[in-house]
């Protein structure tokens, strides 16, 4: 049997493979009025389309918890029940495939605000309908405004905002629920002493900068049910402290370790293992696979359960991924915006059961 294709059961949730689609921002979310944050019909063609297509797993983009944890005006939200009723609609249908449905919760910090990437990605100044930034310190992502220092009272809000979203995800039929903490929002920017420049309970030493990350994952899981997992995304590194060309200093490979010991010992199933996006101009080494060895250095050292992704384009490559034990699951991004159906063709290429709709199966045959 093929290992891409092997079920993986996490707590007591069988995921019927290894190809998972990795959350994307779409920004096509209403900016305002009512549906603010609501998903829409191109939401539901969108991540149902990759579950006919055989995808085990499908996490939806990161949806803020709070309307100021949003990256653009048009980023998913759940913070309220208009936008629960919203997502209901769209898990029902991804499950109606066979697929899991999972969400990212998340809050954008100092990266707030921000216009959607088609029309530049610029700041948005209040003066046009954007908003105050947030992080743990008044330090800017590059040439966006300097955020607001959060309060530790605003740092418990914020916590409970994400076990609030938790709860509205399952309400809304979620099956997996990933804390975002990777590429520059608020919780990564607390982990890197690059952005944390704090003092007290959040800042300074190693133990406080990943108080914030803990204390939501522990809010999440306290609210999930037992038998179902919860996953967190981490910025493997800030891609500073391990390039001998950088003076400036930021979170580590080494750092992701300890962190996913602590994690896993607040619950957390499977670490979802990217990079980089903590500063506009970190040197980055893209190749296919640049970030799967990060991922299998956390699941040596740690034993806790990791998904690889970036830059797995290709059904092999992913199959020998998995067969060699570096990661425990695939994640997809561009590559499944380009092939809906990478999971049911990659199946044919490494003569695994293909799940094709009912509707599809008859028509396609063997060629499929």
């Amino acid at each position: 049997m093929s290992a891409l294709f092997e079920p993986i059961t996490l707590r007591e949730l069988t995921i019927p493979n290894r190809v998972w689609m990795a959350p994307m921002c779409m920004y096509s979310a209403a900016g305002e009025g009512p549906d603010t944050g609501v998903a829409t019909d191109f939401h539901f063609t969108h991540l149902t389309s990759r579950a006919a297509g055989g995808t085990g797993l499908i996490l939806a983009e990161a949806t803020a918890v709070t309307p100021g944890g949003r990256i653009s005006p048009n980023d998913l939200g759940l913070w309220n029940e208009r936008q629960q009723q919203g997502l209901a609609r769209v898990v029902d249908g991804i499950r109606s495939y066979g697929a899991v449905a999972g969400i990212q919760l998340a809050h954008a910090g100092r990266k707030a605000s921000t216009k959607s990437p088609w029309v530049g990605g610029h700041s948005i100044p209040e003066s046009e309908g954007g908003w105050r930034t947030v992080a743990p310190s008044a330090q800017a992502f590059g040439d966006h405004p300097d955020p607001d220092a959060l309060t530790v009272e605003q740092i418990g809000e914020i916590v409970r905002a994400f076990a609030e979203a938790a709860e509205r995800a399952l309400a809304a039929g979620v099956q997996v629920v990933e804390v975002h903490g990777a590429h520059g929002y608020l919780t990564h920017s607390f982990l890197s002493p690059n952005s944390n420049h704090r003092t007290g309970a959040y800042g300074g030493s190693f133990e406080n900068r990943i108080r914030f990350a803990l204390e939501v994952s522990a809010a999440v899981r306290a609210v999930w049910p037992a038998e179902l997992p919860v996953f967190f995304r981490t910025s493997a590194t800030d891609w500073l402290t391990e390039n001998p060309q950088e003076e400036r200093t930021g979170w580590t490979g080494e750092d992701t370790v300890r962190l996913a010991k602590e994690l896993q010992a607040i619950g957390i199933d499977l670490l979802d293992v990217s990079t980089g996006g903590l500063v506009p101009d970190a040197r980055i080494p893209v190749a296919p696979g640049f970030q799967v060895p990060f991922a299998e250095r956390v699941r040596e050292a740690t034993g806790l359960p990791v998904a690889a992704v970036g830059l797995i384009t290709e059904p092999a490559q992913a199959e020998q991924i998995i067969a060699e034990g570096r990661a425990d699951a695939v994640l997809l991004g561009r590559e499944l915006l380009r092939n809906p159906y990478f999971a049911q063709h990659a199946a044919r290429e490494l003569s695994a059961e293909r799940r094709w709709p009912s509707q599809y199966a008859t028509a396609i045959g063997n060629r499929g």
